[in-house]
């Protein structure tokens, strides 16, 4: 089937067993050094590159199939004149290549992890010969079947005549396999907000449809990330939705910035429920009240935030999950459970349930979110991450100074509002949500939503105080808020009516609070 290869990978996984039965058939291998003595070990003879070439490699090996005699083998074409040049320096025509490239992306992820590795270790690891021999046999596909995953030797190994189509499919898998690499290359440079940008992507799974059953959905894992949610460990339960990826990525977002003492429950993208632990640390606000052996609390009150649309949701945990907890979640139908670990006792609890998705996250509370990243029409836009709280010793404290509690509560209701959509409201009393309002065209409507489920499922509501992640454009809001008996309000500031809002507040006994950090979210 193949006459000559050209073989030079770093990942040798199956390169053995897929090429000795092609090698039974007369196959000749020309290889690069590591390579090549790789495949010696194992019985299977290789020409060394330069005895193709007539160079040996120089520079360290920075320099060793750069050469004419390589990449003439590489683009001949089926024309009489590029045999006749082929036939002119004894060389023959590769019609198989197999390389794949120097692992910058392991070794860039060795120094995240913490392993000492200077500049000039990863620039080492940048590969130049490899691209420009993958490049050159997809570009020739018609006359070169290049393989850049060992995924694709059983496929390949497996077919008795290799197809155009299947030369075609496999370019693109090989330009994908460079560009991907490239982009990465390039982020470590530091061009990520350059004039011109890419993104590489490595594919976790096909999904069963996107968010709707028409449409076509397929993940994908960023170049260099073993942290994100694509690490997660799925312990039971079906696949991954593509609703139930955006609903865990809003989870662990909120969650995040609570901590380990928290869980967060999520419908559709939005929070529905939250609850910290008292007497843990919020983000420089101490939570006034005695401590507790485990994180239990937490979890029962996101549970009792708003127990009917918690009803087929997601719950994501701070901390390990133990059997009380488990127990609790147990009682409701969810979607899924996320948490960084759990007990032995609480997954059988739990598993107890088949259908339920369990996954482990490791880095739910410590993976990196840099930026945001959303398609428009012809393009995308690329932004920084919001933080979901602003600095507690930039707030403006209109009215009275809140005691510890209150302080707490506040830093926990701009939290969760940062999380909602916009236009949101959240109101909190106890480390615990009580109302939410989100995704509304006007902030009133938000403010009426969330003082009615604080109503609906909180009728003893004292001491409540309220988020709103805008400014508020009209005393109208602060009318509404006063009449259902919250006193502190927490908000931006910025609308060209805030002295009309603020004299609302002070004449109906509201305690405003001035943040100077928008929270949009769409």
């Amino acid at each position: 089937m193949f006459k000559n290869a050209l073989v030079s990978v770093s990942d040798k996984t199956g390169l053995v067993e897929f090429l000795k039965p092609l090698c039974d058939k007369g196959l000749r291998i020309v290889s690069t050094g590591g390579t090549a003595q790789h495949l010696r070990l194992h019985g299977i003879q290789a020409v060394d590159v330069a005895q193709q070439t007539g160079f040996q490699e120089v520079m360290g090996g920075r320099v060793k199939t750069l050469h004419p005699k390589i990449h003439m083998a590489l683009l001949a074409r089926d024309l009489a004149e590029d045999q006749k040049v082929l036939q002119s320096f004894a060389l023959e025509r590769f019609d198989l290549v197999i390389v794949n490239l120097y692992p910058f992306e392991k070794t860039l992820v060795k120094k995240s992890e913490g392993e000492t590795l200077t500049e000039n270790d990863l620039i080492e690891k940048i590969d130049i010969g490899g691209p420009a021999m993958v490049r050159a046999a997809a570009k020739n596909f018609k006359q070169v079947t290049v393989l850049t995953d060992p995924r694709d030797y059983s496929w390949i190994g497996g077919k008795e005549k290799i197809s155009e189509e299947d030369r075609r499919i496999l370019a693109g898998k090989a330009f994908a396999h460079v560009s991907r690499y490239d982009s990465l290359v390039s982020h470590f440079f530091g061009a990520f907000w350059g004039d011109e940008i890419s993104f590489g992507g490595l594919k976790v799974q096909d999904l069963r449809y996107g968010e709707n059953p028409q449409q076509k959905a397929t993940w994908y894992g960023f170049s260099g990330d073993r942290q994100g949610l694509h690490s997660a460990e799925v312990l039971q339960g079906k696949e991954l939705s593509y609703n139930n990826i955006l609903d865990i990525e809003s989870a662990s977002l909120l969650l995040q910035s609570l901590g380990e003492k928290a869980a967060v429950v999520v419908k559709h993208n939005n929070p529905c429920g939250a609850g910290i632990v008292v007497g843990s640390a919020v983000s420089g606000a101490a939570v006034a009240g005695g401590t507790v052996e485990s994180a239990t609390e937490a979890m029962q009150k996101a549970l009792a935030a708003d127990p009917v649309s918690a009803f087929g949701g997601i719950v994501a945990f701070g901390s390990t999950l133990g059997v009380k907890e488990a127990t609790l979640l147990n009682s409701l139908f969810l979607e899924c459970v996320v948490a960084p670990d759990y007990t032995p006792e609480a997954l059988q609890n739990l598993k107890a349930k088949k259908n339920l998705r369990l996954l482990k996250w490791p880095g739910l509370l410590s993976v990196p979110r840099a930026f945001e990243l959303r398609s428009v029409s012809g393009g995308f836009l690329l932004q920084t991450a919001d933080r979901l709280s602003s600095p507690v010793d930039s707030w403006q404290f209109l009215g009275e100074t809140p005691e510890p509690d209150v302080l707490a509560d506040l830093v926990f209701a701009e939290k969760v509002c940062a999380s909602l959509k916009s236009n949101a409201i959240a109101i909190v009393r106890n480390g615990q949500t009580v109302g939410l309002g989100m995704g509304q065209v006007n902030r009133v409507d938000a403010v009426e939503q969330a003082i009615h489920r604080m109503r609906q499922h909180h009728p003893s509501h004292d001491h409540a105080v309220l988020a709103s992640d805008a400014f508020f454009p009209f005393p109208d809001s602060i009318e509404k808020i006063a009449a259902a008996g919250i006193r502190w309000v927490l908000q931006p500031g910025g609308s060209v009516k805030d002295q009309d809002v603020f004299e609302a507040a002070r004449r109906l006994g509201v305690q405003l609070v001035v943040t100077g950090r928008r929270h949009f979210r769409h």
